[in-house]
């Protein structure tokens, strides 16, 4: 197997436009995948344009009634009434959205592809991780689930247990929903607490249906408001374990970077220091559970300025095997790049001076009457006997 990591990436996914009002703003593509350059890491991992999806891969995940509905909005955007969720205020119409959709769907396919057939040890695909869509609609952003489709093509090629871990803000249900029924996928999703955000799912006792598939869904609902040492605390609670007595043979990791406290979508109070903590806890998990396999991803992330090019960045020096210091200075000609291309000021460095950052393990002890800690628990009362784990 290769040692080398592949950066998914071609120009033309940046196309992913909602439009100039829209919290999704591409350039925050862009300029992650600058800021990639200024530090020099293609030096260190293979950059790799994949295929657009076809509609066979497409079928994997989704319905080709659908398919054809987001072919038929793309080519006339003015068309889409909002059925098949396409034309709503989170996800308008535009011309070419169907290519560009599968272009970042192809992204993701190709990566797990590469990390299954030991071409790249770690792949990243930055521009996905739209972890919303469902077989049959549009959602929360999200045309093509580009993560379930990546796994979907993992099953397809024979891989028989593959671990998915979102630690988006939002919860995974486009993903969850996917594999439901499925024993070979083991879905693991922490994010804000569904009585205040967005899509309302994800709740601890979502555990997967009676059968085979129970106890492969697992939700970490976090209270708002949640920062770095709790939201630190609440991973390394509840995924090593699993991970553990799952034994994948590929992790897929989604990494939205809107659990960060500047995200205007969002209630949790992440910094960017702990973002690259779990970065790098899901890079040696992939290694002491997966034979080193994984496949990170993108996801949201609106703070598109100072929050998410640093972010990603770090993701893909992580999967370098280049992991970034925090202190370093961030280099003066991507902060110029940013004002001319924004008009805000870039920040100056890859930290926001919360490193390290400290938790407290679930091992020493939890505190009945913290929220935080309820959550946990509540995850792991009610799926981890379903695995054979003590709560």
């Amino acid at each position: 197997m290769s040692g080398r990591a592949q950066l998914m990436w071609d120009p033309a996914v940046t196309r992913y436009d909602f439009g100039p009002d829209h919290p999704m703003d591409p350039v925050r593509l862009d300029l992650t995948r600058r800021l990639v350059d200024a530090f020099g890491l293609d030096r260190d991992i293979e950059v790799v344009a994949a295929k657009r999806a076809g509609d066979s891969t497409l079928r994997l995940v989704h319905r080709q009634d659908y398919v054809e509905a987001v072919k038929a909005a793309s080519a006339d955007p003015g068309a889409a009434d909002g059925s098949y969720g396409l034309g709503t205020v989170d996800d308008p119409a535009f011309a070419g959205m169907h290519e560009v959709s599968a272009l970042i769907a192809g992204q993701s396919v190709g990566a797990a592809e590469a990390v299954w057939r030991g071409e790249a040890l770690h792949a990243v695909n930055f521009a996905g991780g739209l972890h919303h869509a469902m077989p049959g609609a549009a959602s929360g952003f999200c045309v093509y689930n580009d993560a379930a489709l990546a796994i979907a093509r993992l099953l397809e090629l024979g891989v028989e247990r593959v671990a998915y871990v979102d630690v988006d803000v939002h919860h995974g249900d486009g993903v969850q929903a996917a594999f439901w029924e499925d024993p070979r996928v083991l879905t693991v999703s922490l994010h804000e607490h569904p009585r205040t955000l967005f899509p309302q799912t994800g709740w601890p006792e979502e555990t997967g249906p009676d059968g085979p598939a129970e106890g492969t869904a697992v939700n970490v609902a976090l209270p708002a408001g949640t920062g770095d040492a709790g939201w630190v605390r609440a991973f390394h609670a509840v995924v090593p374990e699993l991970l553990a007595e799952f034994r994948p043979q590929v992790l897929v990791t989604q990494h939205g970077a809107d659990t960060h406290f500047e995200d205007p979508l969002a209630h949790l109070a992440v910094s960017l220091d702990a973002q690259r903590a779990v970065q790098v806890a899901c890079h040696e998990l992939a290694h002491e559970h997966a034979d080193g396999r994984w496949v990170a991803l993108g996801g949201g992330g609106y703070a598109v300025v100072d929050v998410v090019p640093r972010s990603w960045t770090h993701l893909v020096a992580v999967a370098a095997g280049r992991e970034i210091a925090p202190e370093t200075v961030i280099p003066d000609g991507w902060r110029q790049e940013v004002f001319a291309r924004t008009r805000q000021l870039a920040p100056g460095r890859m930290t926001d001076g919360r490193w390290p950052v400290e938790h407290r393990e679930w091992e020493a002890g939890y505190d009945p009457e913290d929220r935080l800690d309820q959550a946990i628990l509540a995850t792991r009362k009610a799926a981890f006997p379903l695995r054979g784990l003590l709560p």
